[in-house]
C-alpha cells in the first residue's frame, strides 16, 4: 500500500454503538485524539429500535436513533475524529497494528478498541423485515413493555427463548413459543420454569411461514407444522430469540474467540489476547446485550487503553 495513504494514530476505535461512542468520549477527554470508524451500521443495533425506556437519565424514554445521535454528538464535541467507512483488513501481529479502511487507506494504530457489536439472527422472511420495529423485535427486555396485556410469540427453544418467554409472560396476556423441534434445547431449570408458567403455550414442531400485519404493525403469524398442517395465531408482537452473531470475522485467527465467535477478555477487563487490543460491547458479551452495559464496557476499554498508552 502506498505510503502517502498511511496515517498514524494513537487509538483507533472500530464500531460505533454505545460502546464505541462511550470509548471515544473518554479517550477524547484524556487528550488521546481517538479516531473512530463507524462501519456499515452507524449507531449499531439501537438504530433499529424505536423507544428506549430503560436507559438511565431519560425519564420519558428516548428514541433509539436519537440516543445514538446524542452520544455521537457528545464524542464529536469533545474532539473525537468520527469517520464513515469500514475496516476491511487488520494485522495484529505487531505494533503498531495495521488496519485497512475500505480496501484503500492504511492506518497504523498504537492501540485498538474493537466494538463491532453483534447482529441478531433473523429467520429471513420478507414479512419479518417489513414489520421490524413495528412488532418484530429481537429483544424482549427492550420492547416487551409495549405489549402489556397483549398476546405475543417468541421464536426459539434455547435458554434465551425460555428466558424471554417467561419475562414476557409477566407482562403479556399470552405468550406462544414457536419451536422447530419436538423438544426444548434449554436447561432443565429453564424448561421447568416455562412449563410452570400458565400463560405460555409451547407450539412444538412449528415453523413460521409469514408474519401477518397491517399499517399499524404485527397482527398475527402463519405457522406450518412439520406434518404440513397450518395454523394462524393472533399476536401483536413477534420476538426472535434464535441467537446473536458477533461481528468478529475480521479478527478470526488473530484474537482469541470463544466457541460462538465472541472475543475473549481477561476477567473484568477489556484486554484481549493481544496486548494493546481491547474489546467493548456486544462483541464480547453474549449475556447482557443492553445499551447501558455496552456503554459501561466502552468506558472500561477506554480506561484500560489509556493506562496501556501511558505505560
Amino acid at each position: 500500500m502506498e505510503n502517502n495513504q498511511t496515517e498514524e494514530v494513537k487509538v483507533l476505535i472500530i464500531g460505533s454503538g454505545p460502546a464505541g461512542y462511550t470509548a471515544a468520549i473518554y479517550l477524547s477527554r484524556a487528550n488521546l485524539a481517538p479516531v473512530l470508524y463507524e462501519g456499515i451500521e452507524p449507531g449499531g443495533q439501537l438504530t433499529t429500535t424505536t423507544e428506549v425506556e430503560n436507559f438511565p437519565g431519560f425519564p420519558e424514554g428516548v428514541d433509539g436513533p436519537q440516543l445514538m445521535a446524542n452520544m455521537r454528538q457528545q464524542a464529536e464535541r469533545l474532539g473525537a475524529d468520527l469517520r464513515s467507512g469500514s475496516i476491511t483488513k487488520v494485522d495484529l501481529s505487531e505494533r503498531p497494528f495495521r488496519v485497512e479502511i475500505d480496501g484503500e487507506k492504511e492506518i497504523l494504530a498504537q492501540s485498538l478498541i474493537v466494538s463491532t457489536g453483534a447482529t441478531a439472527k433473523y429467520l429471513g422472511l420478507p414479512s419479518e423485515t417489513k414489520f421490524r420495529g413495528q412488532g418484530v423485535s429481537a429483544c424482549a427486555t427492550c420492547d416487551g413493555f409495549f405489549y402489556r396485556k397483549k398476546d405475543v410469540a417468541v421464536v426459539g427453544g434455547g435458554d434465551t427463548a425460555c428466558e424471554e418467554a417467561t419475562y414476557l409472560a409477566s407482562l403479556c396476556r399470552k405468550v406462544y413459543m414457536i419451536v422447530r423441534k419436538p423438544f426444548l434445547r434449554a436447561s432443565k431449570a429453564m424448561q421447568e420454569r416455562v412449563f410452570r408458567t400458565e400463560n405460555i403455550e409451547v407450539l412444538f414442531e412449528y415453523n413460521t411461514a409469514e408474519v401477518l400485519g397491517d399499517e399499524q404493525g404485527v397482527t398475527g403469524a402463519r405457522l406450518v407444522k412439520t406434518d404440513g398442517s397450518e395454523r394462524t395465531i393472533d399476536i401483536a408482537g413477534f420476538f426472535l430469540a434464535i441467537g446473536h452473531h458477533p461481528n468478529t470475522e475480521l479478527f478470526a485467527g488473530q484474537l482469541e474467540l470463544d466457541e460462538e465467535g465472541y472475543i475473549r477478555v481477561e476477567g473484568n477487563t477489556s484486554k484481549t489476547s493481544v496486548e494493546g487490543v481491547f474489546a467493548a460491547g456486544d462483541v464480547k458479551d453474549p449475556h447482557y446485550r443492553q445499551a447501558i452495559t455496552a456503554a459501561g464496557s466502552g468506558c472500561i476499554a477506554a480506561l484500560d487503553c489509556e493506562r496501556f498508552l501511558l505505560r
